[in-house]
């Protein structure tokens, strides 16, 4: 591989907020009060606009950076000439008074490790996507930084005229700098920030110790889940894609999307890993956001939402910013809450299935099963035989997307299961029809001299999105058929080292250069489906060597450089991992450490 690009950022984060840490110090993408918020830091989309929040050393420096073992608390290690010295970022995240403790706050302690080293901190938060700075104001031990719509707080134990004017001090002791949003901390600095930082290393290694991990490759599961839990924003249970906006796909695509909402059409992978690691409660909120969404009297489902359910998510170019190396353009908001996406509201049902078949929620919460089910099973009989963008949101395309009928099917599946639950026999029939209706339209996709399904009816193009076929158990994964279909698909769509393209075909604008990691990750639950375990492993094994040196994967990998591209990191390349570590750990009968 030649000139790997590889994101240098730690993410950290408590439910309530993101923050990325770049390797140089800097906290380089941060947006309060919510994921979707303009960002107070945002450097990582343009270096001068963007404010900076930074702790660097004179002169010339080497840096490492490392979670601390199972938890969200990150620590980046600068070693200079005169010295060494570590900083320790964290989300507070704890128990207090029988809830949790996730302010709008950061912390940041600076503690030398060896020699006198000299540094100077740089404090400049934004508003409004860097279009101004925000006013400094000294207090007796703190700054306020105005300007925005509420105030942002630094608390800190660091002189502030060394802050203020930037100006370069020895490092000779712990400092800490406690940043709040809206808030003030009433409490002493030193002290707090030391019990903050305990109690949360303390709560991210209990949350790990209560999960069921994988047998397999349990480092890389461990990081996944974590990542995956920090992109839950908890007030509502919404699981964003990705906290970052307008990260390119790859450099002059200008596929630059912002990713800071929660896909409905993703639900049934996220629910999948959350059960696979036994984590209840991050499923039963996230199946109330859905419940939210799906009592709405509207129509249709979107693709998207906003994480306390918004629906209009209008789209817009932010032309003031420079952009991620300079690509353009930079977007805020996503046009495709206003697309046709078919299988959404069969991903609605699956993902809802485990509320009525899994004995471990209460079924007597689920007293208004035949008005929500009458609900959905109404939405697919009205868009059955429609066509649509498809899982990858064509903008300007539309087709009977056999990806789109599959998970119609699957729905409809699991529509009669419910019904069968709670015994209402006229849905049972209407569920049957569905089923059986695409189900022709699936088969309608097949191609019978390349043995292989299409991604949509009429068409000749293959697609990433159909190994679901096997997954999902349309086909049986011992047939031939599952088996004729996998290999044509990665014939075509696979990369010598097990990544995968979505497609090859041209899109609105123009031919995809990268892979889509979630697709490789489908590759390897679809080859251990089939019985290709030895195979599967070993595609896992290539596919996990592109992430960054945090084990956190981006969206996109460029094949010929193992470059990452994309928004960052993206949770459902963690949930694709997550998911394909544990369909291998069970056909290893290991699928966790008892």
């Amino acid at each position: 591989m030649t000139e790997q690009h590889l994101y240098q950022t730690g993410i950290i984060g408590n439910c309530a907020f993101l923050a990325h840490v770049n390797k140089n110090t800097d906290i380089s993408w941060l947006c309060w009060p919510r994921f979707d918020s303009p960002f107070v830091f945002g450097s990582l989309l343009d270096k001068k606009k963007g404010g900076e929040f930074s702790i660097l050393p004179q002169g010339e420096f080497t840096s490492t950076q490392y979670y601390i073992e199972n938890t969200n608390v990150l620590r980046t290690e600068i070693t200079t000439s005169e010295g060494k010295y570590r900083i320790t970022d964290f989300a507070p995240r704890f128990h207090l008074y029988e809830r949790y403790f996730k302010p709008l706050m950061f912390i940041r302690k600076i503690e030398p490790l060896e020699g006198h080293s000299r540094i100077t901190i740089k404090c400049e938060p934004v508003c409004d996507y860097g279009k101004s700075k925000m006013r400094s104001s000294r207090g007796s031990n703190h700054i306020d930084y105005l300007g925005c719509d509420e105030n942002i707080r630094l608390s800190t134990n660091v002189s502030l005229t060394y802050i203020l004017d930037q100006k370069a001090f020895v490092l000779n002791e712990p400092k800490y700098l406690v940043m709040t949003y809206g808030q003030n901390l009433e409490a002493p600095v030193v002290s707090t920030a030391e019990r903050f930082l305990r109690e949360t290393i303390v709560y991210w290694r209990l949350w790990i110790k209560h999960s069921s991990i994988a047998g397999f490759y349990q480092p890389f599961v461990i990081r996944s889940a974590l990542v995956l839990k920090i992109h839950q924003y908890e007030d509502t249970g919404a699981i964003i894609a990705a906290s970052t906006t307008s990260l390119p796909e790859f450099p002059g695509s200008t596929r630059n999307w912002d990713y800071r909402y929660c896909w409905l059409r993703d639900s049934h992978y996220v629910l999948t890993s959350l059960n696979h690691i036994g984590h209840f409660e991050e499923m039963e909120k996230y199946f109330n956001y859905l419940s939210d969404i799906s009592h709405a009297e509207d129509t249709r489902y979107q693709p998207l939402y906003g994480i306390a359910g918004e629906r209009k998510i209008t789209e817009h170019t932010l032309d003031h910013l420079e952009g991620y190396e300079g690509e353009q353009p930079i977007r805020i908001g996503n046009q495709a809450y206003e697309h046709i996406q078919n299988d959404i509201y069969g991903q609605v049902l699956i993902s809802m299935l485990p509320l009525y078949t899994d004995h471990r929620f209460v079924f007597s919460e689920r007293s208004d099963s035949v008005r929500w089910i009458e609900s959905v099973l109404s939405k697919i009989e009205r868009t059955i035989d429609e066509k649509d963008a498809g899982i990858w949101e064509f903008r300007n395309i539309a087709n009977v997307h056999c990806y789109s009928n599959l998970f119609q099917w699957a729905g409809a599946q699991a529509a009669l299961k419910m019904a069968k639950t709670i015994g209402n026999v006229d849905f049972e029939t209407r569920a049957q029809i569905l089923i059986d209706k695409a189900a022709a339209h699936i088969e309608a996709c097949y191609d019978p001299v390349r043995k292989v399904y299409t991604n949509a009816v009429d068409s000749p193009h293959l697609d990433a999105s159909t190994l679901q076929l096997i997954m999902m158990n349309y086909l049986d994964p011992a047939s031939q058929r599952a088996k004729d279909h996998l290999i044509a698909l990665e014939n075509e769509l696979k990369t010598e080292d097990g990544l995968f393209y979505r497609y090859l075909h041209a899109d609105d604008f123009g031919k995809p250069k990268t892979t889509f990691l979630i697709c490789a990750f489908w590759y390897v639950e679809a080859l251990a489906c089939v019985g290709r375990t030895d195979e599967a492993i070993k595609e896992f094994e290539n596919i996990i060597k592109f992430c960054n040196h945090l084990l956190l994967f981006s969206e996109d990998v460029d094949a010929k450089t193992g470059s990452q591209w994309g928004n960052f990191p993206q949770a459902y390349s963690h949930v694709g991992l997550m998911n394909a570590a544990y369909r291998i750990a069970i056909k290893l009968d290991r699928p966790i450490f008892l």
